[in-house]
């Protein structure tokens, strides 16, 4: 699962590709997107998008909008039947089992909880509907495809530049706020983050893992380091994604903490997160390309429910406890002060949604024109 090729120049971002291989429906609720005419991509087909959560924006906001626009350009015959469970695995059950009722005959699911949506895949294989596990590896159970990125790799990415901004390990003091325990994702961050700073001779002062990815919870769990270890006692905060960041900034605040002072890692380039990097309250985040990820999902998707041969873009297979699944894991950047205009070239974030208000100045110190 562990790819040790890191991507040196951020121009890479752009020359991602699928080869080299979330909240406008809060709530939970769902929605179907068609187009009528004939296509020539063959006959349409009901494929379901099953997303996690609606916390961390990029679901709603980039996954959703990207796989439906891929899925529509490959196939405007195609139907794309959308579900958020809001964070609730029994939820995403229900969900799984309407839209194979509904006639599906393919499933793009990110696992709410990667273990209990082994049930849903079984499921999905009793009706003969392929299953692609997208974004987390749904555990010991019988999978299509696997598209995502290398979890292993960004936590050694996240944790290399926080030893750059600390000058180097030994003796420093690091508070870590990992991912939630029911994300496959979570422990590799975590271990890759480990592998990197154990090994560098950082001492991990606290340590917690986060239900749910929630900034909230994040947030009392940075308060009780604080409170445990006092202002002085640790140098900085590894935060496995920029929601969880947010809580670990504003803990940092209300002590009367300077952000500044402490460095803090992040995930995903949300719009906040890279706003703090401009504001010097957020040492990094890692990019990761959302749209090729979609894209690469809906180019299986599409074929799937036609009953065609997907194109060979799974170019790996990862292990996922009963079998060696195909599949497509995606180079990520990190992305720093220095380099923020990065996913600006991307074209994943633009400098009028990052230089609003107060941030106007900052991107004028970046270079970055709004």
């Amino acid at each position: 699962m562990i790819f040790s090729r890191r991507i040196g120049a951020l121009t890479a971002v752009g020359a991602l590709a699928i080869a080299a291989t979330g909240c406008g429906s809060s709530g939970g609720g769902s929605s179907s997107t068609s187009s009528g005419g004939a296509g020539t991509s063959g006959k349409g087909a009901k494929i379901a998008l099953l997303l996690p959560e609606n916390k961390t924006a990029r679901y709603e906001h980039q996954d959703k909008p990207y796989f439906e626009a891929a899925v529509k350009k490959q196939c405007p015959n195609c139907t794309v039947l959308y579900n958020n469970a809001n964070q609730d695995p029994a939820r995403q059950q229900q969900q799984a089992e309407a839209a194979i009722t509904n006639g599906a005959k393919a499933i793009v699911i990110d696992a709410v909880d990667v273990k209990a949506a082994a049930s849903i895949a079984q499921a999905a294989k009793r009706a003969k509907v392929p299953v692609i596990s997208y974004g987390r590896l749904i555990a010991n159970a019988p999978l299509d495809y696997y598209i995502s990125i290398d979890p292993y790799k960004v936590g050694q990415q996240q944790a290399r530049r926080l030893l750059t901004a600390l000058g180097g390990g030994q003796g420093k003091r690091v508070v870590m706020i990992n991912g939630s325990p029911t994300d496959s994702n979570a422990a590799p961050y975590k271990n890759g983050a480990l592998s990197v700073l154990k090994g560098a001779g950082v001492n991990i002062v606290k340590s917690y893992d986060t239900p749910d990815w929630s900034p909230d919870k994040a947030q009392t769990e940075m308060d009780q380091a604080i409170t445990s270890l006092g202002k002085g006692g640790f140098d900085a905060v590894y935060s496995a994604n920029d929601g969880m960041a947010s809580g670990v900034v504003a803990s940092l605040k209300s002590a009367g903490i300077n952000p500044a002072s402490r460095p803090v890692t992040g995930q995903d380039a949300e719009l906040d997160g890279v706003q703090r990097i401009l504001a010097g309250e957020q040492l990094m985040t890692v990019y990761q390309p959302i749209k090729q990820i979609a894209q690469a999902a809906a180019k299986i998707a599409v074929p799937l429910a036609q009953g065609q041969t997907p194109p060979p873009i799974a170019k790996t297979k990862v292990n996922n406890g009963t079998e060696k699944v195909p599949s497509v894991l995606l180079n990520t950047v990190v992305v720093d002060k220095h380099n923020v205009d990065a996913v600006i070239k991307a074209g994943f974030l633009n400098a009028k949604q990052l230089c609003t208000g107060a941030y106007a100045k900052d991107c004028t110190k970046a270079g970055i024109a709004s």
